[in-house]
């Protein structure tokens, strides 16, 4: 189950976890939070208007690649839980822009983590488009 929903200075999309999202234990497997976020900046920038295969096709295609990220993994998910994940832009420079982003079961905090992703086009750093930026409500710094 997945639905999304622009909220202000951010979005938020829900995610079910499933039992392909556990560890032997039953508890959310770390590197399952990475996807969970990954669809989260996604979602995002589709609810902005913008399809990632639009970004993808012709002469200028571009993509986002995770440059770094810091996650504290406050408290584990389990299946069957239904978490949100929480997107808001929070700077963006040039090629590179940097996000914050949480994932919560309720009001409860599980992950919090610090995204900084780079725009990307022909395997060299592309400036962030315009209409991107405008749209995140983000200046370049």
């Amino acid at each position: 189950m997945n639905e999304s929903n622009a909220a202000p200075a951010g979005h938020r999309i829900s995610v079910r976890v499933y039992y392909e999202d556990t560890d032997f234990s039953g508890v959310v497997y770390h590197a399952s939070y990475l996807r969970f976020m990954e669809r989260g900046r996604t979602e995002l920038i589709r609810a902005l208007g913008i399809e990632q295969r639009e970004l993808f096709d012709g002469d200028q295609a571009l993509g986002f690649a995770v440059r770094r990220m810091t996650i504290d993994f406050v408290r584990p998910a389990v299946m069957d839980d239904l978490l949100t994940v929480e997107t808001r832009p929070t700077l963006a420079r040039g090629a590179t822009m940097e996000l914050d982003q949480r994932i919560l079961r309720g009001e409860e905090v599980l992950i919090t983590a610090q995204v900084k992703v780079a725009c990307v086009g022909g395997g060299k750093p592309r400036r962030i488009p315009d209409v991107l930026r405008h749209r995140l409500g983000l200046e370049i710094v």
